[in-house]
Order: structure tokens, then sequence, then C-alpha cells
């Protein structure tokens, strides 16, 4: 009896640890995955930033800021400490004021000066609140 124990153990011993090491091996996702999708999350975040940052760059937005009291360079701050949820809602409003200013036109309008001033107005409560 004591020479067929070893010889069971061994041949079931790769069948009980087979399992738990298969478990520990299967991923839900495969790393590329993961990276893929972290690194797209990383491109959109640095996309709405550069969008609101180009927009707050804009002489017309310069302009409005300036005459509205608006220090821009903190703005610019806020931009580069926004959460994703905060900075969804910058470059949102920051894309209608570029589709406004977009065209070549020669003269803000009232609609467009009015996104700007609410872009800047949604930096300054970002700021408040934080």
């Amino acid at each position: 009896m004591r020479i067929v124990t070893p010889f069971v153990l061994a041949a079931l011993l790769p069948a009980l640890l087979a399992a738990p090491l298969k478990a520990q091996s299967t991923h839900t996702a495969a790393p590329a995955a993961l990276d893929a999708a972290v690194q797209e999350r990383v491109a959109a975040t640095e996309s709405d930033r550069e969008t609101v940052r180009r927009v707050l760059t804009h002489p017309d937005v310069q302009k409005v800021a300036g005459e509205a009291g608006i220090d821009l360079r903190r703005a610019e701050r806020v931009v580069a400490t926004a959460n994703d949820s905060q900075l969804a809602a910058l470059a949102s409003q920051a894309r209608q004021v570029e589709q406004a200013l977009a065209g070549g036109q020669s003269r803000v309008t009232i609609s467009t000066t009015l996104i700007i001033i609410a872009l800047l107005v949604l930096i300054l409560i970002i700021v408040a609140v934080d």
C-alpha cells in the first residue's frame, strides 16, 4: 500500500494543480485590449483638453474674456486639472464655440459671444467648486 500511495499522488498531483494554475492565467480581457482601451481614453481626454485650450487662445475668446474681466491663465489651469466629467462639459461647449467661429467670420455674433461667456463661466464655476 505504501508503494501505491506515492504513485497515486504523483498521478493526481498534476490534475489537482492544473485547475488553480489555469484559473490564474485566464483573463476576462486580453492585456493588449486593456492597454488599447486605456490609451484610447487617454487620447480622448487629451483631445478634449486640446480643444478647450485651442478655443481659449482664439482672439475673439480672449477679447470677450478681457471685456468680462476673466483671467484666461486661471481658466487654462482649470482645463489642465479638470476631471473627466468637467472636461467633457468644457469640451462640448468649446466645440460649439469652434463651430460658431469657423468659416472665417469677421465679427463675433451675439450667440457666439454668449457661448464663449458660458464656457468661461463654466470654467469659473469649476474653480469655485474645487
